[in-house]
């Protein structure tokens, strides 16, 4: 029987705990169907955006209720890419968050360098370089830690394309190097590849070199050779009008035109890209005013621009009214010529477009002779903020480079037969290390050195002032000798003098007793004065020794007056109790205002400097203020200088203030605490 029940038991165990586990199967596979669909839904061309919105939002949520594993992560970045291709910045901003913490946490390093790419892709939209550049350079340095290729070669094209549009060319052209020069190494790269030939063609193209641009710009279009690259992309009629660009600026316009026209041409451009469509036909629009053809111009420029201003592409727009400004010129339409221009300046204005506007003032310059002064001061103002320094030969050492890197993968078999130039290579390298680490060791021994000498001068400046403190310890005792014998021989006998001659007083008559009086009471104010004048000399004995850190202090700003050119002014609070603060934090301060003179004097180019000693609710405020050249303190490290002044404060149990800007000067403000019981044995001086 009882055999027999455990059977029973076990069956019924086994029947509940396969119900259940297929129960719970059954769940994550509904999930998981469901997910599919809505992450299907929200990427349908053919639905509402509110829809759309509505299927992410849920497949999202479907996804946060989900283990938080490698799986989850890629299904939040599929969440994201959809919100990219809605363009709800936000929302995919916020996921991209989201993966980046969750990848933190679980220490998932590609996934973790996937999301700042993401984020950089989108301060990259939202113009926001400098957090776009942190995200990319995270992004690059996790790559090259776990030797990730083709995602660290993305991450240099993306850089490259941000730095492009921050005008850096030469940083650029590097950075598209490097990424190209990993995937020469990785096979079924046509995408990349394409992305990096392109952008070297627009590079060359804005410096004018022409040939290196239409080279790349080929390039490119034989890439696209490669069918795994979807049409739809419209990739061919990218690189047809960048070529096209090009002949314009060779002033090539027939050619121009051919590229512009072969581009306008290519399958469903339109309705895959509309923003490239409207480019190509101003660009042919272009080319042919350019040649004086007229054949369907006026239309060609306001159909351009009315798909331009329905896209709110507002760059587009600018130069579509600058052209038609040109055409109607070119017609002798003098009204409708300076309307566009105008037109093209406040809308160049209103965007804050610094090239826009340069090129619309340029137009309005000539199509508007009376006022053309006017736009031309203002157009040399804005040209000579945006002038870049040429740096060709650096730019000349890259592609040098590059180029001698693709000789070298080319002729690999003739690198075997000269192994002596990899010895010679290596054998410079490790000379180049030896030096490296000979040279950041002496400096390490330099700053050492620095150091002790800092800490002799230290304990000097501290002998010094304790030496001065026994000196007037000294004097002080001495004083107080002087005042004991001066009480006992002259104030106490001369006292006692009087008190005998007073007792006396009663033996006499009232007469005589009065003259006698008087000239005891004059005798008592003999002595009322001597001892005021010992009291005196007490209290100047005490004034001494309290401003005798002030007299440091002073010989200190004599020698800086003496010096430098720099005005200095000097100013001591009259209610600093100079013996309520230490030895030490005197020490400190005399450095930290020594330091900050020899900083003004290095760096600052100041002609005024002040500095200030004042006391507010027991605190001691050291301000020392400059109207020099300044500097930004966020961008600025902290040198040696810096260090120790936060060094010294510190030790007084203080703060550091340091307010700075570019052309503004420099205050430096340390606050230290004043104890009142903190040096009590100096009270009775």
């Amino acid at each position: 029987m009882k055999n027999n029940c455990l059977i029973l038991t076990s069956i019924f165990i086994l029947l509940f705990g396969c119900s259940k586990k297929k129960s719970v199967d059954e769940h994550d596979a509904v999930q998981t169907d469901s997910l599919s669909i809505y992450l299907s839904l929200a990427n349908d061309i053919d639905l509402s955006y509110n829809e759309k919105q509505s299927y992410n939002k849920k497949a999202l949520d479907l996804i946060l209720d989900q283990k938080d594993d490698s799986l989850n992560k890629v299904n939040l970045f599929k969440i994201a890419n959809r919100y990219y291709n809605m363009s709800d910045w936000d929302s995919y901003k916020n996921t991209s968050y989201l993966i980046l913490d969750r990848s933190e946490k679980s220490k998932d390093s590609v996934n973790l360098a996937k999301a700042y790419t993401y984020l950089g892709d989108y301060y990259l939209l939202k113009a926001v370089s400098d957090s776009a550049y942190m995200n990319y350079f995270a992004a690059e340095k996790i790559y090259t830690r776990i030797n990730d290729g083709l995602n660290l070669a993305k991450t240099y094209s993306s850089k490259a394309n941000l730095q492009y549009q921050e005008d850096a060319l030469f940083e650029s052209e590097v950075t598209v190097f490097k990424a190209l020069s990993i995937l020469k190494k990785l096979k079924n790269v046509s995408n990349q590849l394409y992305d990096c030939y392109n952008l070297l063609g627009i590079l060359y193209n804005d410096r004018e070199e022409y040939d290196k641009a239409l080279e790349f710009h080929n390039k490119a279009l034989e890439i696209l050779k490669d069918k795994s690259i979807p049409a739809e992309l419209q990739l061919e009629a990218t690189s047809l009008n960048n070529i096209g660009f090009v002949y314009l600026g060779m002033k090539d316009y027939r050619k121009a035109k051919y590229y512009f026209h072969k581009g306008l041409i290519q399958d469903n451009l339109y309705q895959g890209n509309a923003k490239l469509y409207a480019m190509l036909l101003d660009n042919l629009a272009y080319a042919k005013l350019r040649m004086r053809e007229s054949d369907g111009l006026p239309e060609q420029f306001y159909q351009a621009l009315k798909i331009r201003d329905s896209l709110n592409q507002t760059s587009g727009v600018i130069l579509n009214k600058i052209h038609l400004s040109e055409y109607f010129a070119f017609k002798q339409d003098s009204a409708k010529a300076l309307k566009y221009s105008k037109e093209a300046v406040q809308l160049s204005r209103s965007s804050e477009s610094p090239t826009s506007l340069l090129e619309s003032l340029k137009q309005i310059t000539l199509v508007d002779p009376k006022n053309a002064s006017i736009y031309s001061k203002e157009y040399i103002q804005i040209n000579e903020k945006l002038k870049k320094t040429e740096r060709k030969m650096g730019e000349k050492f890259s592609r040098i480079e590059y180029e001698t890197n693709e000789i070298k993968d080319q002729n690999s078999s003739l690198q075997e037969k000269n192994k002596t130039l990899i010895y010679v290579f290596s054998i410079c390298t490790l000379l180049g290390l030896f030096f490296y680490v000979y040279k950041t060791q002496q400096a390490r021994n330099r700053e050492l050195l620095f150091k002790q000498q800092q800490q002799i001068a230290n304990e000097n400046i501290y002998n010094l002032m304790i030496s001065q403190q026994n000196e007037i310890e000294l004097t002080r005792i001495k004083e107080k000798k002087k005042v004991a014998q001066e009480l006992h021989d002259g104030v106490l006998g001369r006292m006692f003098g009087i008190r005998i001659s007073l007792d006396s007083l009663d033996k006499l008559d009232e007469a005589e007793a009065v003259s006698k009086r008087q000239k005891y009471l004059t005798e008592l104010k003999n002595v009322e004065q001597d001892i005021r004048e010992i009291s005196h000399d007490l209290n100047r004995e005490k004034s001494e020794l309290i401003n005798n850190f002030v007299s440091i202090l002073n010989k200190l700003f004599e020698d800086q007056i003496n010096t430098y050119s720099s005005k200095l002014i000097t100013s001591f609070d009259p209610e600093i109790k100079w013996d309520l603060i230490s030895n030490i934090e005197k020490i400190n301060l005399y450095r930290i205002v020594q330091e900050g003179l020899q900083n003004c004097n290095k760096y600052a180019e100041a002609d005024i400097i002040k500095v200030e000693f004042k006391s507010k609710n027991n605190i001691l405020i050291l301000t020392i203020e400059d109207d020099g050249i300044g500097f930004n303190t966020n961008k600025t490290k902290n040198g040696i200088g810096l260090y120790n002044i936060e060094y010294r404060a510190k030790e007084c149990k203080g703060t550091v203030t340091i307010k700075s800007a570019k052309g503004e000067g420099t205050v430096l403000t340390i606050k230290v605490p004043i104890d009142p019981n903190s040096n009590l044995q100096n009270n009775d001086i």
